[in-house]
């Protein structure tokens, strides 16, 4: 895998176990995104449900 972040801090990590296999999911932030989660998390329900 290329890794090409040039920050060397640990990114968040979250690991969830679903029957025998394990899945592991690093967390990464933009420091140059223009909208915040909260807007982006609205933005994508707002498709889902034009979609339906």
């Amino acid at each position: 895998m290329n890794n090409t972040a040039t920050n060397t801090a640990p990114c968040p990590t979250v690991r969830k176990q679903i029957g025998k296999t394990t899945y592991i999911v690093r967390v990464h932030f933009s420091q140059t995104a223009k909208e915040t989660m909260e807007d982006k998390i609205k933005r994508l329900l707002r498709e889902e449900v034009r979609k339906m």
